[in-house]
This record gives structure tokens, sequence and C-alpha cells, in this order.
């Protein structure tokens, strides 16, 4: 019989299910505020009259929608 208590071996089994979670969680927030800032700034100095590349602007987009995605699908699922 083990004498591990059974809330810790839960929390342990679903350690070993989704490593590093935690760590996912505060890298996906970071880029997420990476990308909402930068598209900030590239519409700002849009507003200001500078020449606005398409390709970077595409580029913000999708960093805007791909890691609050990525936080969105790397949730607790219970």
């Amino acid at each position: 019989m083990s004498k591990i208590d059974p809330e810790l071996k839960k929390k342990l089994l679903k350690e070993t299910q989704t490593p590093f979670k935690g760590l996912r969680r505060i890298l996906w927030i970071a880029f997420s505020g990476s990308a909402f800032l930068g598209l900030l700034i590239m519409l700002s100095k849009s507003a200001s009259g500078s020449d606005l590349q398409v390709n970077n602007l595409f580029i913000q987009l999708v960093a805007c929608i791909l890691f609050p995605t990525l936080l969105f699908l790397d949730r607790n699922k219970d």
C-alpha cells in the first residue's frame, strides 16, 4: 500500500500528464502582451503618418490571435 496522500498523488499524476503547464501559461501571457503592445505601437505610428508595411501588420495581427488562442487552449478542462 502506498503511504502517499491521495490528493498529492492525484496532483502528481496530473503534473506528469501536463508538465510545465505553469511555465507555458506565463509564456503565453508574456507573448500575448508583447504582441498587443507591438500592434498598439505599430498603429500609433501609422496614425502619426508613418508608412505601414502590410507584412508587419499581418504578423502582428496573427500573433495577437495566436498567443491568446494558445493560452485559451492550455486552460484547465475540469
